[in-house]
């Protein structure tokens, strides 16, 4: 099947004819007929009726334009060597913790090269906007990805992994962790969240019983109370703004400390979208750009 029949199909369909598609097409009415004939065959189905004088398009024959009326016009302007302009609005969740990373760089991206494209951040907890994500009410969303979150109709792209440290008051000494949480409070992050499930693990799997009476689900909030003295807690390193209004010590938990995969989820069927590939693409330029700012840190 060449390409050339679909815009055969789309010329006859504006113009009414075979002889109109022909004189649109440069071809003869009957090449235009051949055409028709053989895509038919491809398909199994007729695109036209062909019980009257006149030829008429069936439903089908506009339902196969439509679908590949956008493909044609980017293949078009990639032959020609232009840029096909990325337009609409998109509506973006991103977890708290991943905004000041991801946002600033991920907007100044679209912006520079799509500026018709209009992004739309939403913010929520990764549960809420996965959930969101699933049922249309927003494009995509940069979450933590719970373990088994493959299968279904959801698409996962990972684009950045974060490792859980342990941060305590600034004036901590070096002390051995097990100590630290038999001598200070656990404050845990927010069980109901995947973060917060992670960090319990592991507390529960390489300390065992700690004292832990308060439980919340804002990070920075949690740094605050650290930074004050009142306890010890397992969350995603800290940006640099939240430790300057708020000092904390922070401790790396060596080979089981646990790893967030942060990733970006859309709908399956939107796995051909033009505009989200451009979020996509920007969204991990942006995650690039922070792992190379942490490393050079």
């Amino acid at each position: 099947m060449k390409i050339e029949t679909f815009a055969t199909l789309e010329a006859v369909l504006q113009t009414g004819t075979f002889v109109g598609g022909a004189r649109l097409m440069n071809i003869t009415p009957s090449a235009v007929s051949m055409q028709m004939k053989q895509l038919e065959g491809y398909l199994g189905k007729p695109l036209f009726d062909r019980s009257g004088l006149q030829v008429r398009p069936t439903q089908l024959a506009h339902e196969v334009a439509d679908t590949m009326r956008d493909a044609l016009k980017g293949l078009d302007a990639l032959r020609s060597g232009t840029v096909l302009a990325i337009e609409g609005v998109v509506r973006v969740g991103v977890i708290e913790s991943m905004q000041p990373i991801v946002l600033p760089g991920m907007l100044r991206f679209i912006r520079a090269r799509h500026p018709k494209l209009d992004v739309v951040p939403i913010r929520g907890r990764s549960s809420g906007l996965t959930a969101a994500v699933k049922a249309g009410e927003i494009d995509a969303a940069l979450v933590a990805e719970p373990s088994g979150a493959k299968a279904g109709r959801m698409s996962w792209t990972p684009m950045l992994r974060r490792e859980l440290v342990l941060i305590t008051p600034p004036d901590t000494p070096d002390t051995p962790i097990p100590t630290l949480f038999r001598q200070l409070e656990w404050i845990r992050y927010d069980r109901k969240t995947v973060s917060g499930s992670m960090a319990a693990q592991y507390v529960n799997n390489q300390i065992g019983d700690v004292r832990s009476t308060l439980e919340f689900d804002n990070a920075a909030a949690i740094v605050a109370m650290v930074s004050s003295g009142l306890g010890i807690s397992v969350v995603q390193r800290p940006d640099s703004a939240v430790l300057h209004s708020y000092p904390a010590r922070v401790f790396r938990l060596g080979k089981a400390a646990p790893v967030l995969q942060l990733s970006m989820v859309s709908r399956k069927a939107d796995d051909d979208s033009r505009p989200l590939a451009v979020v996509r693409e920007a969204m991990a330029m942006a995650c690039t750009e922070y792992q190379k700012l942490i490393k050079n840190s």
